[in-house]
């Protein structure tokens, strides 16, 4: 690869709790400049809140409207985490909110960038396990059922294109791995 571009200038054109829009003008190594938008995001986790029924592992997974697809959603749950919150704080805030419960365990599924090309955000990924009740509000903003599935109809879902949030499609797969069902 050549040389890396060079910012010669940045500014915040706007910017919320969770996350900002920022306008860098990069020097290319032939010396053009060009404008890029780049999304400053604090991060994000990703829960696969996983209990026993019978034999069989199912997940607690979420359909969630999202207004940019005006659609819902068949997703994990997930959360943004606060600029300098712990993340194992926000993977369980957000579990409590999103599905009620709360869990004993988390084990790492490693960390993604979800789209590179136009944001630093940086998810986790979690394996929640040993679940109890105790559940938090949801978000103001937030219209979620909770839908509990079998592991090994979503491993197929994320497979053949049923589940197109890539996130979900990620933590399942690796989840899956995990527990060795794959």
């Amino acid at each position: 690869m050549s040389e890396p571009m060079e910012r010669a200038q940045t500014r915040i054109v706007w910017q919320d709790k969770a996350w900002r829009l920022r306008v860098d003008r990069l020097r290319l190594p032939n010396g053009r400049q060009v404008e890029q938008g780049i999304i400053e995001h604090p991060g994000a986790v990703v829960l696969v809140p996983l209990r026993m029924v019978g034999n069989e592992p199912e997940v607690l997974m979420l359909r969630q409207y999202r207004p940019a697809l005006e659609a819902a959603v068949l997703e994990l749950p997930a959360g943004t985490r606060g600029w300098d919150e712990d993340w194992l704080v926000c993977a369980q805030r957000e579990l409590r909110e999103e599905t009620g419960f709360r869990a004993r365990s988390f084990t790492p599924l490693g960390q993604i960038w979800p789209a590179p090309g136009v944001s630093n955000e940086l998810m986790a990924l979690y394996l929640a396990t040993d679940l109890e009740a105790d559940p938090l509000p949801h978000d103001a903003d937030e219209l979620l059922e909770v839908d509990p599935m079998l592991l090994r109809e979503l491993v197929t879902l994320a497979r053949d294109g049923g589940i197109q949030d890539a996130k979900s499609v990620v933590a399942i797969l690796r989840a899956a791995h995990y527990l060795q069902m794959t």
